[in-house]
């Protein structure tokens, strides 16, 4: 097909917005539109590539599959390779155990599918993956598995015919995409990574190929138009934005009318043939294949979150080894350059053996469980802390879309008495955190345990996550988990959960270096649900202390409450930062601690609102007073006396837990004893 230099342009158009949105920029919240541009243009091209050939007759899929891997994989291998020794270097075991993994999912062409059952509430930052952008990688390569075949079967039926038939697989697409969204059984992640849900948007690209066969003509305005949506997309949408979904028709359609009607003749079209444009657009692919592992690594190895100007300086970077790439591997490869690489058969036989090359070291790094090895004895000792969690994490910590289970759930019932509980465990991934040793703590005081917890939701009746869908089954998990304390006549209960962060809907910075990224995930009381307040609002931070107060009196009534009130946080990774401080010796205090003060005043107003509760069936324990100016003045310990007392920013380990539980234990002896 002709070269049009206004497609380049607009792969820069796609590309720069990820880049950016990737460092953090403000003002490109939206950036992640780009992979959707991205999108677009493939189908695009591609298609228009395989329907001249198959009008010319001379439509080969060995061809096809030939000019996909040599545009692919020469760069992706190269960015790979450099990626393995900075992991290996720097990446703690379980860090470099899920590396290892993305390049086993990167070989198979399943990244998307790797990264979509890895993205629960435990999974690891996604700024720190540094295969993380493969995902889209392999959503096009399972498309172009299927799509040829689909197209050579529809193109005997005419082009009219076949126009109609993709169109009609995209709306499906499309559909599927809305239902998943609304459905609890489907995760929101699924929805963002698997093909079904992702099709509708390359054949978006496709179907504007297809109706260029037949019809021709420009348009400014519709062009000029196109442009505009994707900025307006960059601009507006951020993580609260339900995607994809039909709010990526503002993106996809934009995309569109630019293919379809910015020319040279048009004002989009001479701005987007403009030389650095062009530029950027030539080596938009090595650039989107560079920016993620180069982010990641940077945040990975510095202590500090990067400034700003450190990403914006990688993001330069970026397009140096974009460059630098473009030139010295994916042309020579593109235009046939060599010998070795000169037929189909060489193609396909230095590709399987790449593949196999990184499958292989993924698989060792896998089964090796990160290598461990690689650290020097102190630093394996802090990293292992990391795994130091609940053993019962994958079967009694549900996800925040997942239904709740029949009580008791077998899996979470192995310190019943009996067949029953004395004490039941109730609220978010912090009251998992504890469990296990409060459970523990419970069977040597010989009373039975049940303990079941939904990561990421509100603990108490009447409330939701305000920056999630309607689709979470929150109040179903505390539903059935209450009804099964009335049924078994259950009469103490300990409620544990990150009040704070649902209150704020912030992550804690310690003013220490120790900042945890975190927007959004606040909730609302579920009667507003048509207006729900934004996390910013004082009326709603208004409404869910006083429903917490209502809700509160309200199962006193019913229970012996143990409330526990907000666990400090902690701001850094504190087995990572101990790892760093024994490598790298960043001059950190021993032992790792945070500013009591700044802990206190970010928990106040929950503090507070515990505290105003009178009541004969409440009880409170403060892991304040059990973490905070005890042993150190003015400090919230971290680690203490070999304990490491969290497994990551917020969560307590195991060793940590038992210093709750044991403060735990006297409240539990005073309901039991007097009873």
């Amino acid at each position: 097909m002709k070269y049009r230099p206004e497609v380049d342009g607009l792969r820069a158009v796609a590309v720069v917005p990820v880049i950016l949105f990737h460092a953090g920029l403000p003002g490109f919240s939206g950036g992640f539109v780009g992979v959707d541009v991205f999108y677009v243009i493939s189908g695009y091209l591609i298609t228009a590539i395989l329907v001249s050939d198959l009008a010319q007759g001379r439509f080969s899929l060995a061809r096809f599959y030939e000019r996909r891997a040599r545009r692919i994989l020469p760069a992706l291998f190269v960015v790979m390779a450099a990626s393995v020794p900075f992991a290996y270097a720097w990446m703690m075991p379980q860090q470099y155990e899920a590396f290892s993994v993305s390049l086993l999912a990167v070989a198979l062409f399943g990244a998307n599918i790797l990264f979509w059952r890895e993205d629960g509430y435990f999974a690891a930052a996604a700024e720190l993956k540094p295969m993380l952008h493969t995902w889209s990688l392999a959503v096009e390569e399972q498309f172009y598995l299927v799509f040829p075949l689909l197209l050579m079967a529809l193109w005997a039926r005419g082009s009219r015919r076949l126009v109609w038939m993709v169109a009609l697989i995209a709306l499906g697409s499309l559909a599927l995409t809305e239902i998943g969204l609304r459905l609890p059984q489907v995760s929101d992640s699924a929805v963002f990574y698997l093909l079904p849900t992702r099709a509708w948007e390359l054949l978006a690209g496709a179907l504007c190929a297809l109706v260029a066969m037949r019809v021709t003509r420009f348009d400014g305005w519709l062009a000029a138009l196109g442009l505009a949506m994707i900025a307006l997309s960059v601009a507006i949408f951020d993580h609260t934005t339900p995607f994809p979904s039909i709010w990526a028709l503002l993106p996809v359609v934009g995309t569109v009318l630019v293919l379809r009607y910015a020319r040279a003749e048009t004002v989009a079209g001479r701005l987007l043939s403009l030389r650095p444009f062009v530029w950027v657009g030539l080596i938009s692919y090595s650039a989107y294949l560079w920016h993620q592992p180069l982010f990641a690594f940077a945040r990975i190895r510095s202590f500090d979150p990067p400034s700003m100007a450190v990403m914006l300086g990688l993001s330069v970077v970026s397009l140096g080894l974009a460059w630098l790439t473009w030139r010295f591997v994916e042309q020579p490869f593109r235009r046939h350059k060599g010998r070795v690489l000169s037929g189909q058969a060489q193609v396909f036989g230095w590709s399987l053996a790449g593949l196999v090359a990184f499958a292989t070291v993924g698989t060792l790094g896998w089964l090796g469980n990160g290598l461990p090895q690689r650290l020097p004895p102190e630093a394996l000792r802090f990293a292992e802390a990391e795994l130091d969690r609940n053993p019962y994490l994958r079967e009694c910590n549900l996800s925040i879309y997942a239904p709740p289970p029949a009580h008791p759930f077998a899996p979470c019932s192995d310190f019943l008495i009996d067949g029953s509980a004395d004490v039941v465990i109730m609220g978010d991934s912090h009251s998992h955190a504890i469990a296990f040793e409060t459970a523990t703590m419970l069977q040597a005081e010989g009373l039975g345990t049940y303990f079941l917890s939904y990561g990421g939701c509100p603990v108490l009746p009447g409330f939701m996550r305000a920056d999630r869908r309607e689709a979470q089954q929150c109040d179903a998990y505390i539903d059935s988990l209450l009804g099964y304390m009335r049924d078994n006549q259950i009469g103490t209960v300990i409620i544990a959960a990150r009040f704070t962060q649902q209150l704020e809907g912030t992550g804690f910075d310690n003013g220490e270096g120790g900042v945890e990224h975190v927007s959004g995930a606040y909730i609302d009381q579920r009667a507003t649900v048509s207006e729900l307040g934004a996390q910013d609002d004082p009326a709603r931070r208004t409404r869910v202390l006083e429903g917490w107060r209502t809700e509160l009196f309200a199962l006193v009534e019913e229970f012996n409450i143990i409330l526990l009130h907000p666990i400090p946080e902690a701001g850094w990774n504190v087995p990572r930062t101990l790892v760093h401080r024994t490598l790298y010796g960043d001059g950190i205090a021993t032992p790792l601690s945070t500013d009591s003060a700044r802990v206190l005043a970010r928990n106040q107003p929950v503090n507070d609102l515990f505290e105003s509760i009178d009541h004969p069936n409440l009880y409170r324990v403060n892991p304040y007073d059990v973490f905070c100016d005890t042993k150190l003045a003015g400090r919230c310990l971290n680690e203490w006396d070999g304990d490491v007392l969290y497994f990551d920013d917020d969560h307590l380990s195991n060793a940590g837990a038992r210093w709750v539980a044991d403060a735990i234990r006297p409240v539990i002896r005073d309901i039991f004893g007097a009873e």
